[in-house]
């Protein structure tokens, strides 16, 4: 049961970042827009069963809550930290499944020079652009490449911000032009 050592704001109003000492996951991030999304997540889904929450994103030893923006932090705080508490720790076999998954079918279909340009793209969002994200209670992860467009998706905080569709996105397309001048970068 993770217990909670921290609570900050993030840049998203509507967004809270809990910093656990347990982690729930290892290098695994789950994100989920809505309850239904939720459903095979217990941890999710119990966050979804109280009102105004809108976003659930997790990974290692944090977690992000999205609210509606009608509440007020103070008493949603409380509410939320409960099945945060009472939330299992990371099983690490079903981590390491489901990461072998999702990356298998991020590649799939790329040819190698494609996946070699991923590779590269995945490399500098993980020293350049991830850990700022992370650290304001959010992320992105690469969804595709197909040509020159390279599509990504925010989770956690970086979902509902304004600055993340505006100047973290002009941000991260004029890294990415680092590799090929000819990339565009579009958030899905």
């Amino acid at each position: 049961m993770p217990k909670i050592a921290d609570i900050e704001t993030t840049p998203n109003p509507n967004a809270m970042k809990f910093i656990l000492r347990e982690p729930l996951t290892w290098g695994v991030s789950r994100s989920y827009d809505n309850a239904e999304a939720a459903k095979d997540d217990p941890l999710a889904t119990a966050l979804f069963g109280i009102e105004h929450v809108t976003n659930v994103f997790y990974v290692d030893h944090w977690i992000t809550v999205t609210q509606d923006g009608s509440t007020d932090w103070q008493e949603l705080v409380r509410k939320v930290a409960v099945p945060i508490r009472e939330a299992p720790g990371a099983d690490a076999e079903s981590v390491r499944h489901a990461a072998q998954v999702r990356s298998g079918a991020t590649v799939e279909n790329l040819s190698e020079a494609d996946k070699e340009r991923l590779e590269r793209i995945n490399g500098l969002l993980d020293e350049h652009v991830r850990p700022y994200l992370q650290g304001d209670g959010g992320d992105l992860y690469v969804v595709g490449l197909e040509g020159n467009r390279v599509m990504v998706h925010y989770q956690g905080a970086c979902g509902s911000c304004p600055s993340s569709i505006s100047g973290t996105l002009a941000g991260i397309e004029s890294l990415v032009r680092q590799i090929d001048s000819e990339l565009e970068v579009v958030a899905v």
